[in-house]
């Protein structure tokens, strides 16, 4: 593996260009499935020796092209959850410059107990949701000040759920945006966040 760059550049920095490897998207596909697979998992002793063979054979594969931030792949692909497998995925249907609309599935690796949502994977799938919409259509980078979240009702898991998620206002270099994920017509949860611009150079 070759040693990280002495430099490490920063989001004001001309990204390098990303180039998806042929069935890299399918793979990332395959983690996510991965993970519900072993939340959902109640393995005997040959098939947990199994498993962990087969996981550890998997690492060895991935180790060989470690690199550093700016070069990896997870998080920065032009695909819906950015290549990540941390995040739920927020699938965007329609979007303007002031409001952004789409679907949410929590898998069973986000199961809280009892059929819901982890109350801790929801503003992680809103943080990352703002975070974008906040810094896309030519807006300048900017960073979560604040998340609120209100949880109004259950969230299920393994259920397509309705995200809607509004840009309300700019001041300066605060920007105010807000959201809501819905199963069906009932109010699941109600989200607001700040974000602030950063300086030129800040990271």
């Amino acid at each position: 593996m070759d040693p990280l760059p002495t430099h490490i550049p920063n989001w004001w920095d001309k990204p390098a260009p990303v180039t998806i490897p042929d069935g890299y998207a399918d793979f990332v596909e395959q983690f996510r499935t991965l993970q519900d697979a072993m939340t959902a998992a109640a393995p005997d002793a040959e098939q947990t020796r199994t498993a962990s063979r087969l996981v550890a054979e998997l690492i060895e594969v991935l180790k060989q092209s470690e690199t550093d931030e700016w070069s990896q792949l997870s998080g920065r692909l032009p695909v819906p959850g950015r290549g990540q497998t941390l995040i739920p995925v927020v699938h965007i249907n329609s979007e303007t410059e002031h409001e952004s609309r789409g679907t949410v599935r929590f898998g069973r690796q986000f199961l809280g107990g009892n059929g819901a949502a982890h109350g801790g994977a929801i503003p992680l799938m809103f943080d990352d949701a703002f975070g974008r919409f906040a810094n896309a259509h030519g807006r300048a980078i900017a960073r979560t000040a604040n998340l609120h979240i209100d949880y109004r009702s259950v969230t299920p898991i393994d259920t397509d759920l309705t995200v809607t998620l509004r840009f309300d206002r700019e001041e300066g270099r605060k920007r105010y945006v807000t959201g809501e994920i819905r199963d069906g017509d009932r109010l699941c949860v109600e989200a607001s966040g700040l974000f602030i611009v950063l300086k030129p150079g800040a990271a």
